[in-house]
């Protein structure tokens, strides 16, 4: 099994995620170029974080970021803050369009999903540990 690690001062690591983002009631409200704006203020600060952003789609209402991250790396406030920061910046400049839409400083759900990604499938990843003997 090959695997693209990546590499620490003491560690060997391969860290993948996938985050969703839903608008608030579910509005559609995400047009291409909002979501291409919204991706260009993510890439402003990932790199504080130490994130790298993979890739990055979604449709009028939801947005899926595949991410990678450090050991090191804080989920929890990375996500805040690009929650925080991609709102203000999408209301901001888009504030006449979206005023009937949505209400209020809203423009994410206030809750997401974050799921752990690998480089291979589970199924593979079990039968590979269960083989371990043999």
């Amino acid at each position: 099994m090959q695997y693209d690690l990546d590499k620490g001062a003491h560690s060997v690591y391969s860290l993948h995620y996938h985050l969703i983002l839903t608008t608030k009631y579910r509005r559609g409200v995400l047009t291409e170029e909002r979501i291409a704006f919204i991706g260009e203020v993510i890439n402003g600060f990932a790199d504080n974080y130490g994130v790298e952003v993979t890739n990055f789609d979604g449709g009028d209402d939801h947005l899926h970021i595949l991410f990678r991250a450090k050991p090191t790396t804080n989920l929890v406030k990375f996500i805040n803050t690009l929650k925080g920061a991609t709102a203000r910046r999408v209301r901001n400049e888009y504030e006449d369009e979206l005023k009937s839409e949505l209400w209020g400083d809203s423009f994410w759900t206030d809750s997401y999903c974050l799921v752990s990604t690998g480089q291979v499938s589970l199924d593979v990843l079990m039968e590979y540990v269960e083989n371990q003997r043999e």
